[in-house]
């Protein structure tokens, strides 16, 4: 019988949990932009938790939304009965994203949301009489959860390689990191937009008449921080418009500031059909994701169902009122402190800072784009990703948290991080990277 402080039950989501229990970094406490460890130590969080922190930590607005929410209603289903707070934060997402996709589903999760959309989009092409079109197209390196439907359209095979035949019909777009020609870019690399053109070679193949949706980050954040080349996210939207394709951006990474906007729709100024999001919708505060569909999308499933509920999907917790709470508090804190603005003046600095790592040893790229940062190292021969894993653990002893996938370093600080914090994140790191081999 395991004692209540053991390590023993719980069974860590990606993580190697033996390498973990056998020499284990915890934290007990957050404020601000730090951690802090069992001993008081504070941690400099460079990843915004899990990139879904983005206002910092321990915000006193979101804690008092959420007593007063748990105090009020602490729960509601959505199922036929309605939660006031559900409307309003729905309505305060409407405003924030693109024009006309302001239709927006509740789930709890990214992995969640990805699968939403894609149930969505499939319900679509059928409402308007076009069944035909069930194909989905994902790409190469794709992150979008781990749900079945995710990881079919996803592209990491670690994610895949062990669950079977995947859902049926699904077909992958090539990644897009090129690092023979872009290594060391600045924003979006230079080379790369013909990339988007090998979605005419899948339709050559598979017919227009076949696909129903094609989904991608606008920012690859999970396999190592890809950021999209010039032009090819626009050339995608007019590959996908010219098909009758629907265009689905997964925004779990990129939504609520990450790049100093809304969303990446906003910020490459690419008009998706659906956008997914969570993590930072609540500022973490609360498990919650949401999709947002555009009002054609609904308007067309609503007017051709034959049974009164129009889409059979949904989840117990689909708006649950504390994270609705939490969500309209978020916005509100994201709105008062200008803080999607502040990412936005902060980028250059940022900028400047990851680049300055460019003669660190082992280092072979360095990717930005907004408050998104990716190292990538050159992989320990015969061992790969233990370099980048040795710098995690040392960083972490440092007092500065990262991320790490594969061989590469992943930041994106919250975005009330202040310059000289930049500064520690950048120096810590450095000095990692000069003391492993």
């Amino acid at each position: 019988m395991p004692t209540p402080n053991s390590l023993d039950s719980f069974w860590m989501p990606f993580t190697p949990n033996r390498a973990f229990k056998a020499d284990p970094r915890m934290v007990v406490r957050a404020e601000g932009v730090h951690y802090y460890a069992p001993d008081g130590r504070a941690i400099l969080d460079g990843t915004a938790g899990l990139w879904c922190v983005a206002a910092g930590h321990g915000r006193p607005r979101i804690v008092a939304a959420i007593q007063r929410a748990a105090a009020e209603l602490d729960y509601a289903t959505n199922f036929n009965l309605g939660c006031p707070a559900a409307f309003e934060f729905a309505n305060r997402l409407a405003d924030i994203l693109p024009g006309g996709l302001d239709r927006i589903f509740y789930t709890n999760s990214g992995s969640e949301s990805a699968d939403t959309a894609l149930k969505i989009a499939l319900a679509y092409q059928r409402a308007r009489g076009k069944a035909g079109k069930y194909r989905l197209i994902g790409r190469e390196r794709g992150y979008h959860g781990t749900n079945f439907g995710g990881i079919s359209v996803g592209g990491i095979v670690r994610n895949r390689m062990t669950y079977g035949p995947m859902v049926a019909g699904v077909d992958h777009l090539p990644h897009t990191h090129d690092i023979t020609r872009n290594a060391f870019s600045r924003g979006e690399p230079t080379h790369g937009v013909e990339f988007a053109d090998a979605l005419e070679r899948i339709v050559a193949l598979h017919d227009a008449s076949t696909i129903a949706a094609v989904i991608v980050e606008p920012v690859a954040g999970s396999t190592g921080v890809l950021i999209p080349p010039q032009g090819y996210l626009k050339r995608l939207r007019e590959l996908c418009t010219k098909h009758d394709i629907l265009l689905i951006f997964d925004e779990v990474i990129t939504g609520f500031g990450r790049l100093g906007a809304p969303f990446a729709a906003q910020y490459f100024d690419v008009k998706p059909d659906i956008i997914t999001m969570a993590k930072a919708i609540t500022n973490a505060a609360v498990p919650m994701g949401a999709v947002a569909a555009s009002r054609e999308i609904y308007d067309t499933i609503l007017a051709n169902a034959d049974t009164p509920i129009e889409l059979f999907h949904g989840y117990t917790t689909s708006g649950h009122p504390l994270a609705c709470a939490a969500g309209i508090a978020t916005l509100d804190t994201f709105r008062d402190e200008g803080l999607f603005e502040r990412a936005a003046e902060l980028a250059p600095y940022w900028e400047e800072a990851m680049h300055s790592l460019r003669d660190a040893p082992h280092v072979i790229d360095i990717r930005n784009l907004g408050l998104i940062g990716g190292v990538e190292l050159e992989p320990r021969p015969g061992a790969p990703t233990q370099r980048a894993l040795e710098a995690f653990r040392k960083c972490f002893d440092k007092g500065v948290l990262i991320r790490v996938t594969g061989d590469i370093l992943a930041f994106s600080p919250p975005l009330i991080i202040e310059k000289n914090q930049i500064d520690q994140i950048v120096d810590t790191v450095r000095g990692a990277l000069g003391e492993i081999g």
